[in-house]
C-alpha cells in the first residue's frame, strides 16, 4: 500500500478545514481528489508531501517518496495561452510525459490541468494516463473538474465541507452517490424534497413530493437510508434518466404531468427545463423534436432510477 491516510485533520487557528480525512491508495492506482476551489484539496496534498503539519493524524507511505508536478511560471503561462491550442497542448502534454517519465514513488499532482480548453483536457489526460499506466506508477491528482475525474482516475474521493463525504470509482460516485453533496458534486441532478408514505419495511418506497405533492415511488432503499416516516428526505435522479413523452407512456414511470419553461440546446444534446405543478425538474435529451417553450407533456420517472439520499 503506498499510501494511507489515517484520520487526518488540520486547522488555521480556530477553523478546521480538513476533519478526520481517511484514504487509501493502492499500488500502480490514479487517485483523484476532487472538490470545489477552497475545499482544502491542496492543504491535504501539501500534509501528504509534508509541507503542512497536520494537527492530527497518520501519513502512512511504503516509500515516503513523493514527487510533486510544478506548474509553470507565471509569466510563462500568461504567455503560454497567447499561443495557440495546439501549442498549448503540446507543451503542457510535453511536461506531464516527462513529469511522468522522470519520477517513481507516488507522483503528486495539483490541479495540472486548470486553465486548459476541454479539448486540450482530454488530450492532456490522457496523454499522462497512458505515460502512468505504462510505467506502472501511482498518481494522486487532486482536480476541481467531474472530466478530470472521469477520464484520468481509477478511484477518487469527494471532498466536501472538510471531511470525505464518499470514495469510490467514478462510475460509482455518479451512480451510486449515498448523500446530497455526493450526488451533487459530479454532475447535474435533480434534487427533491419528499416524505416517505410507505412503511420501511416495503419492498419499492413511496413517496409524496413537498413541491407540487406528487406521489412516486423510488428505487429499492436500504432501511436505514429510508429516514423517519415523519422526516423530509431528498430524492435524486439525473436530467439523462427523465424522460419526456407526448403520448401514451407506462404509468410505473412515476408519470407527471408538465410544462415545458426552458430549452437549451447544447449541440449533441439539450437540456430541458419543467413544471411539474411547481416542482422543477431537468430532462437532458439527445434530440429536440418539436418541443417548444409553453408546451405540455408527460414527464417519466423511472422509479429503479430515483435515488434516496441522505442530506
Amino acid at each position: 500500500m503506498p499510501l494511507r491516510i489515517d484520520k487526518v485533520s488540520k486547522r488555521f487557528k480556530d477553523k478546521w478545514v480538513l476533519r478526520d480525512i481517511e484514504f487509501e491508495v493502492s499500488e500502480g492506482e490514479i487517485f483523484g481528489i476532487f472538490g470545489a476551489n477552497g475545499a482544502g484539496k491542496s492543504v491535504l496534498l501539501r500534509i501528504i508531501t509534508g509541507k503542512e503539519k497536520a494537527n492530527g493524524g497518520k501519513v502512512i507511505s511504503d516509500s515516503g517518496r513523493f514527487s510533486v508536478f510544478e506548474m509553470p511560471k507565471p509569466s510563462f503561462v500568461k504567455s503560454l495561452f497567447a499561443r495557440t491550442d495546439s501549442a498549448e497542448y503540446t507543451y503542457r502534454a510535453r511536461e506531464l510525459e516527462r513529469f511522468a517519465a522522470q519520477n517513481d514513488g507516488v507522483l503528486i499532482l495539483d490541479e495540472p490541468f486548470d486553465g486548459l480548453d476541454a479539448p486540450v483536457r482530454h488530450l492532456a489526460v490522457r496523454k499522462l494516463r497512458d505515460a502512468a499506466v505504462s510505467k506502472g506508477l501511482t498518481l494522486i491528482i487532486a482536480t476541481h473538474h467531474p472530466e478530470v475525474v472521469f477520464e484520468a482516475c481509477d478511484r477518487a474521493l469527494i471532498l466536501y465541507d472538510r471531511d470525505v463525504v464518499q470514495t469510490g470509482t467514478p462510475r460509482e460516485l455518479y451512480e451510486n452517490p449515498v448523500s446530497v453533496a455526493a450526488a451533487s458534486a459530479l454532475g447535474s441532478v435533480n434534487l427533491i424534497e419528499a416524505r416517505r408514505l410507505s412503511k420501511s419495511n416495503s419492498e419499492i418506497p413511496e413517496f409524496q413530493t413537498i413541491t407540487g405533492e406528487h406521489r412516486v415511488f423510488a428505487q429499492k432503499t436500504e432501511k436505514h437510508n429510508l429516514g423517519a416516516i415523519n422526516r423530509n428526505v431528498s430524492l435524486a435522479i439525473r436530467p439523462e434518466h427523465v424522460s419526456i413523452s407526448f403520448g401514451a407512456s407506462f404509468p410505473e414511470d412515476n408519470l407527471l404531468r408538465a410544462m415545458v419553461t426552458e430549452v437549451n440546446y447544447r449541440g449533441d444534446t439539450t437540456l430541458v427545463g419543467l413544471d411539474a405543478g411547481g416542482l422543477a425538474l431537468d430532462a437532458l435529451v439527445l434530440r429536440l423534436v418539436g418541443l417548444n417553450i409553453g408546451d405540455e407533456c408527460m414527464v417519466g420517472l423511472p422509479p429503479d432510477r430515483i435515488m434516496v439520499l441522505g442530506n
